[in-house]
């Protein structure tokens, strides 16, 4: 593996992938699988990469912290160059991608994968909070040991007089990565809670931004079951503007159904907090952007919609897909599979059916593991007898916790395309 760092001579690859998370390790995993003498270069300036879906995990007590972090160098692919810095400017005309540093990389295809923004300034005072005074998020590896500090501290007996804890667990307005993390955060916080004989002294609230529970009205009856179970107070379309947290106060807009809205204020003891999220900024500057910001692939093919040169995946994507690791790991093969097919002047015919997955964690060994592609279409990977995907489950759970980071670390991230392989298509005219 090579590396560039100290130079600003312009290079040129064939591919240059913009992020090394886990769309962009996987892509460039997948392509080097397919076509092994193909120069990529992968843009990436952090030195450290993250298991991000294991933090629920950490934040339930199941996984310590470090069992979700490598470093960077040892998930890229050696054929690879690591280009240790970020991009600051893309011109898809020119086939061209400026790093912050000056340097510039030319290119003959590109792949834009470098996730989303978590926008912890848009919530007022939050980032002062974060990690004192019982405010936490999942969505933060150093944050995460956190959670669980507060939960297993408030399943301890209370002083003489203490009265009820109260919990509060945030979701703002879609989309976000993995929409089911906070109310996974939530599951397993009640579950323990509940183990040590604590949750009916408690109040928990679950504060969505949105109206639903879930996007997939198949997968909601189970998790209402949960909510009953744990005694969770719904509170809908109530959307987090600021945290005090010298005083445990949180601040709300809550909007009525008829569009008119009110500011509420709630106390807490225990604050999970989930920012709202965008596309990083350089993606609309660069003119790739949808209406809304995002990446405006083409959701089946992944190539850009006005830019044939340009691909993309993940996070960062305007495809109406989840935003989860899995999506990711069917992603990669149709991106890969599409991009080589460009550069032979070939029709492009690997699809991406819009599969996500999210293994909902309703209690510490149970998962509801919701499957599902474009439009909410269910695609389970198992038969109805082999794991119910609407019931909350034990294999589920074996799945999440066990298996999953397993593929990910030895499947996903080295090209080994398991339950993975793209759909056919066929292209128009």
């Amino acid at each position: 593996m090579s590396t560039i760092e100290d130079s600003d001579t312009a290079y040129r690859h064939d591919v240059v992938i913009i992020g090394g998370g886990a769309g962009g390790i996987a892509v460039a995993a997948s392509l080097i699988k397919r076509r092994p003498k193909l120069d990529i270069a992968i843009i990436e300036p952090n030195t450290e990469h993250y298991y991000q879906p294991g933090w629920t995990l950490v934040g339930g007590g199941v996984f310590d912290a470090e069992q979700t972090r490598r470093s960077t160098q040892d998930v890229m692919p050696a054929a690879a160059t690591w280009v240790r810095a970020s991009a600051r400017r893309i011109d898809a005309e020119a086939g061209v991608v400026e790093l912050d540093d000056g340097r510039v990389l030319g290119l003959s295809r590109l792949v834009v994968a470098p996730g989303l923004v978590l926008d912890w300034a848009a919530i007022d005072g939050l980032e002062d909070s974060l990690g004192q005074y019982g405010v936490t998020s999942n969505y933060r590896y150093d944050l995460a040991p956190y959670t669980w500090s507060l939960v297993s501290s408030l399943a301890e007996a209370p002083a003489p007089g203490a009265g009820r804890a109260k919990a509060l667990f945030t979701q703002p307005p879609m989309p976000i990565k993995c929409a089911g993390a906070p109310q996974k955060a939530m599951y397993l916080s009640c579950d323990y809670w509940r183990h040590h004989g604590r949750l009916d002294a408690m109040d928990v609230s679950f504060c969505n931004a949105g109206d639903a529970l879930f996007g997939v009205p198949e997968y909601v009856p189970a998790l209402e079951e949960y909510i009953a179970r744990y005694g969770i107070d719904m509170a809908t379309r109530h959307r987090l503007v600021a945290v005090d947290g010298p005083a445990r106060r949180a601040h709300f807009v809550v909007t009525s159904a008829a569009g008119d809205t009110r500011e509420v204020e709630m106390s807490f003891d225990m604050l999970h907090v989930v920012p709202p999220q965008r596309a990083p900024g350089f993606i609309a500057k660069a003119g790739l952007a949808s209406e809304d910001g995002w990446l405006d692939l083409e959701p089946y093919t992944l190539q850009h919609r006005h830019h044939p040169t340009v691909f993309g995946l993940g996070d960062v994507s305007a495809t109406p897909n989840a935003k989860t690791a899995a999506a990711v790991r069917k992603q990669a093969p149709v991106v890969a599979a599409n991009l080589l097919a460009s550069l032979d002047d070939k029709p492009l015919t690997a699809a991406y059916l819009g599969y996500g997955s999210c293994p909902l964690t309703v209690e510490k060994g149970r998962v509801v593991l919701a499957e599902f592609g474009y439009g909410g279409e269910l695609q389970p990977t198992f038969p109805r007898w082999v794991n119910d995907g609407q019931r909350a489950t034990r294999l589920a759970w074996w799945l999440k916790a066990r298996q999953l980071p397993w593929l990910y670390w030895n499947g996903m991230l080295k090209g080994r395309e398991w339950l993975a392989k793209p759909a056919t298509r066929t292209p128009p005219g």
